[in-house]
């Protein structure tokens, strides 16, 4: 496809302020997509980990892309959206490494939450999220390690998937943690959710080896599982949107049926990720990052210090006990597919303290880890609003079904949000 001209001039083509929180560079368009496809007319901003030829990878920190050379070709998750006929706005922000599911950067500012201006955007597939929400770019093509996708769509009121783990190819995306790391997609609306999903995820679309068509593409039944340890983890104000949502799915006219189910305890599946996780980042990053002492900003950098001092020792135990809960949690999404706030509640405000976004981090982390350590797809539906001491703000609802089943997740979420939208 035929790369054109990005834009310098401090303005994008959509109308408004370019705004260098959002986006590293945009075009009009970066790169023309094909000329027909079930993607035409589609624009995409791309989250800066992933190769795009003629341009750097710049992983949210301007020391790495002043290092960096351009790319000798692009990468397949981002060929896969144009030969589907979208073309590429531009190449959106990230936090820094994709160690964070915050939203903010120390180095290029904090983007804007359109949905809650007041609070922080979601990462670490920021840029992307905010593009999205803002209506400047229709796809955000983005990661999600342990949330980076689904923590950010639920901040700003978006459609987000995280796709099975190894389902669309991941060469020329830089790595965080590659036991866990996979391509994911941001949109504002369902429809356009499926047409990316159905076309990705196909033989026709993807440069993958695999496909999610035949057997694994039939519907899921219209049944849902609540885990109770994510359920009693939540604010309260969002306990209740998830309880008045649920009273909504049960006055339906075709109302799906609803159960409770225990996956364990959420730390058996937070504390081995973060140990395998740290490992592997450290080996991806450790030595830059000792060449460039400083480079990264305080809290990043004192994730990467914890990364360090996991051991062989440690990361070996570590992995065992991920591929035992792993094969727990695949088993009991074969009995239905989990249905669970995406996040323990809104977004944090941009003022809140360092401390307070921390924990917000890590009582996240417990929700969004489980479907990352069994490499099961998820997808978070734009389902709930709750009060906060400066207005409404978006929360939402996370889908966790069986691996291989992306196209049929897809398909069940928008049935359940026609569902609530009509009975609401």
């Amino acid at each position: 496809m035929a790369a054109t001209h990005a834009s310098t001039t401090g303005f994008d083509a959509v109308g408004g302020a370019f705004d260098a929180s959002v986006w590293r560079t945009v075009g009009d368009p970066l790169y023309q997509g094909a000329w027909e496809g079930p993607l035409k007319g589609l624009t995409v901003a791309v989250k800066d980990v992933f190769a795009i030829k003629g341009y750097r990878i710049g992983a949210g920190n301007p020391t790495f892309l002043d290092g960096a050379r351009p790319e000798p070709r692009t990468a397949p998750a981002v060929g896969d959206l144009l030969r589907g006929g979208a073309s590429l706005r531009g190449i959106a922000r990230t936090d820094e490494f994709a160690y964070s599911i915050a939203g903010d950067n120390v180095h290029y500012g904090t983007p804007t939450n359109p949905a809650a201006p007041w609070a922080l955007p979601g990462g670490s597939s920021s840029g992307p999220a905010t593009a999205v929400s803002l209506g400047h770019a229709d796809i955000g093509l983005a990661t999600d390690t342990a949330g980076s996708v689904r923590v950010p769509a639920s901040y700003q009121g978006l459609w987000g998937l995280r796709t099975t783990h190894d389902f669309v190819p991941r060469q020329g995306m830089l790595p965080l943690a590659q036991s866990f790391d996979t391509v994911a997609w941001l949109t504002r609306d369902g429809e356009t959710l499926r047409r990316v999903a159905d076309w990705c995820l196909s033989y026709d679309g993807s440069e993958s080896t695999e496909s999610v068509y035949g057997p694994s593409a039939e519907d899921l039944p219209w049944r849902f599982l609540v885990p109770r340890e994510a359920l009693a983890v939540v604010e309260p104000e969002t306990r209740a949107a998830f309880e008045r949502m649920l009273a909504l799915l049960a006055a339906a006219d075709e109302p799906p049926e609803v159960g409770g189910v225990s996956i364990g305890d959420l730390d058996d599946y937070a504390v081995p990720f973060r140990a395998v996780q740290g490992a592997e980042a450290w080996r991806n990053n450790g030595d830059w990052l000792r060449e460039h002492p400083g480079a990264v900003g305080p809290a990043v950098g004192e994730r990467f210090r914890a990364a360090s001092q996991v051991t062989s020792a440690h990361e070996t135990e570590a992995r065992a006990a991920v591929k035992a809960i792993a094969q727990s949690l695949a088993g009991i999404v074969r009995g239905g597919v989990l249905l669970l706030p995406t996040a323990p509640g809104p977004a944090p405000s941009r003022t809140a303290e360092p401390a307070d976004v921390d924990a917000t981090r890590l009582a996240s982390l417990r929700m969004t880890t489980p479907a990352a350590v069994a490499g099961l797809p998820s997808v978070s539906v734009p389902l709930m609003t709750v009060a906060t001491p400066d207005g409404p703000a978006p929360v939402g609802v996370c889908l966790v079904s069986p691996a291989g089943t992306d196209l049929a997740l897809v398909r069940l979420a928008q049935r359940l949000h026609a569902t609530l939208t009509r009975t609401a």
